[in-house]
């Protein structure tokens, strides 16, 4: 996996999140979905009638619509390495891109939840002096997430060491 800028022209050379988040994201989709369609379709099928049960297929329609929202949640991460900083890209609609310079980080962390650890992922956090431009990178594989968090453990060090 290439990371990182070309010879430090300072383009940037983007590099999307691998496919465990989307499968872990839609996983849990089906589970709440399918739960939620037979819970509203048992609810209404007792108590008004079994035509009423019927309505519990509008929870496919919320299933079909997330499936298709959570690809494009997922396609619309991406982070790349710059001489200087870190940018952070995502969203579909409101798009948003955050700028971490190394030397205002100040903890790099890598946690995984035990859904997160059971689908071989792990998220990078970012934490600065300034509230505001936290950043995370969500769903990395563990090997990526702990090599960009040395990685950047390191710059930060070499770039703060001026203040």
């Amino acid at each position: 996996m290439e990371t990182g800028t070309n010879g430090w022209t300072g383009r940037a050379q983007w590099v999307g999140l691998p496919g465990g988040l989307l499968r872990l994201r839609r996983l849990l989709l089906v589970i709440w979905t399918t739960l939620l369609t037979l819970g509203t379709a048992l609810v209404l099928g007792l108590t008004a009638g079994p035509g009423w049960a019927a309505f519990g297929a509008l929870w496919l329609a919320v299933l079909a619509w997330g499936w298709v929202l959570l690809g494009r949640n997922w396609r619309s991460w991406k982070y790349a390495e710059r001489a200087d900083d870190l940018l952070i890209s995502r969203g579909v609609l409101w798009q948003e891109q955050t700028v971490v310079p190394y030397g205002r980080m100040q903890l790099v962390e890598v946690t995984s939840g035990p859904l997160e650890r059971r689908f071989g992922l792990a998220s990078v956090q970012l934490h600065t002096a300034a509230a505001a431009t936290d950043a995370k990178i969500p769903g990395l594989v563990p090997a990526e997430a702990e090599r960009l968090r040395d990685r950047l453990t390191e710059l930060g060090e070499a770039r703060s060491a001026g203040l």
